[in-house]
């Protein structure tokens, strides 16, 4: 309890400074208008500013230097739990902080090649070290807390343009582009280690942890078993075709060993990921350029099937329905997934996302979702003349299939849950978040997640989950 009340009364504080903060700071986020700034007929329209950091950028034509920090604080107060098993979700009011710290850079090799290369060092926990709910509540937290905290390389990839035309549109410089301009119509290659999320089933409302949403369910398809390690990367080749309105992509990518597992299996005859992702642009709402965005994806690793161990236990094979006792083999697991985004002005959208998987065989990668479906809503400050302020709000819905609620009904166990048993209800999640741009590149916010039927169990719950998180950019 001490340290309890020592790292929340230092969270207040804060919260004291930073309200101490943005008193001043208001009006220096109002918009300055003046007629140079109004783009004439005969001038193309100025770009977006761009986001305020701690330190100016150096305009190095062929190099990226970057860095943030993510500090994520929560708590849930004690909630009603009969009963509890081994990958619960446990009741007692508790609180965990995680952080992670990121250093970007890159080198444009030519006009057309580039070298991209991240570090990051992560540590701390989330509540319940990740366990006992489909949405965990925490994006940033690794669930394995016995990795080495020693900085790591999360990506490393050579990015390859190839032009398919002559006409040509400026681009936004990212970590993950370094490109001024790109042609309108051109083929994209990625070589090396990164997360297939970078790039697959991102959204522009809701897939940020560093300025939106927490949710695992939220930022991405809960049914989304993406190829990854327990950090969330792994090795990939990605084929990209961008034209006007439309995009398309694939990659193939490897598979961890195990489920939630840290070491990537590199005989992909055995082990594999294929995904393949649309994505389509059209004018419609007030001129509103919207995205619909459809993916599959088909994976290929040593699965067990929760039919299959049910009817082992049952037998009397097990003493119970284990998901992992069965011999070296590979199964296939697949599924789909629809996501959307629709600006309705320059500060409001609506966005949402709708998935299902197969449910037959375990859930390996990312979370324990057979199907999901996502609505939501996102502002940024210009309405209230803090441009650089962002808010949202969400309501999400996962399900299992029903050889999965068997499975944990009788007293199996995932890499997530398992409370021993199992009344079965649809994990219901609402959350919202303010994030406030403090100064320069530093940005505090919180959040409010509520979740009934933790862990697809209406026997335990509801919980509520209040968020303190600080986001610095460098």
């Amino acid at each position: 309890m001490r340290h309890f009340a020592t790292r929340w009364t230092v969270l207040a504080w804060s919260g004291l400074i930073t309200f101490m903060f943005t008193a001043p700071v208001a009006r220096a986020q109002d918009p300055v208008v003046s007629q140079q700034d109004t783009p004439t007929d005969d001038e193309p329209p100025t770009a977006p500013d761009p986001l305020p950091v701690m330190f100016p950028h150096q305009e190095w034509d062929r190099l990226w230097l970057s860095g943030q920090v993510n500090i994520v604080s929560q708590w849930h107060p004690a909630f009603h739990s009969p009963y509890q098993g081994p990958n619960s979700l446990t009741p007692e009011a508790q609180d965990a902080s995680s952080r992670v710290l990121t250093l970007f850079t890159g080198l444009r090799l030519t006009g057309t090649t580039e070298l991209l290369c991240d570090v990051q060092e992560s540590g701390g926990h989330g509540i319940g070290e990740a366990l006992g709910l489909a949405g965990f509540t925490n994006l940033d937290v690794v669930r394995n807390p016995t990795l080495s905290k020693a900085p790591y390389i999360a990506r490393l990839m050579v990015h390859q343009i190839i032009p398919l035309g002559r006409a040509k549109k400026p681009a936004d410089r990212t970590p993950y582009s370094l490109f001024r301009e790109l042609p309108e119509r051109r083929l994209e290659v990625r070589l090396g280690k990164f997360s297939l999320v970078d790039f697959f089933d991102a959204n522009t409302y809701g897939s940020d942890s560093n300025f939106q949403f927490l949710n695992w369910t939220v930022d991405n398809a809960g049914t989304y078993d993406y190829a990854a390690d327990t950090r969330g990367y792994t090795f990939a080749a990605m084929l990209e075709y961008h034209d006007r309105w439309w995009a398309v992509r694939f990659a193939e990518a490897l598979m961890p060993k195990v489920a939630n597992g840290i070491h990537l299996d590199a005989d992909m005859a055995r082990a594999r990921a294929e995904n393949i992702e649309f994505e389509f642009h059209k004018e419609t709402i007030r001129h509103q350029q919207g995205v619909l965005r459809l993916l599959t994806f088909v994976n290929h690793a040593n699965m067990g099937d929760y039919r299959q161990a049910v009817d082992n236990f049952l037998a009397g094979l097990t003493p119970i329905p284990e998901i992992t006792a069965h011999p070296l083999q590979t199964t296939i697991k697949y599924g789909f997934s629809a996501n959307f985004e629709q600006p309705l002005n320059d500060w409001m959208g609506v966005f949402g996302r709708w998935g299902w998987n197969e449910g037959q065989h375990e859930s390996y990668a990312y979370t324990e979702v057979d199907q999901t479906d996502q609505i939501g809503v996102a502002f940024n400050g210009k309405a209230w003349r803090r441009k650089w302020d962002r808010t949202g709000a969400v309501f999400v819905s996962n399900g299992i299939s029903r050889d999965h609620q068997q499975y944990l009904a009788l007293g199996g166990d995932g890499f997530l849950l398992g409370d021993g048993r199992l009344n079965y209800g649809r994990e219901n999640i609402f959350e919202t978040y303010y994030t406030l741009h403090v100064w320069r590149g530093i940005y505090p916010a919180f959040g409010l997640q509520h979740i009934n039927d933790p862990g697809y169990n209406r026997d335990r719950g509801p919980v509520l989950v209040p968020t303190l998180r600080l986001h610095v950019e460098f």
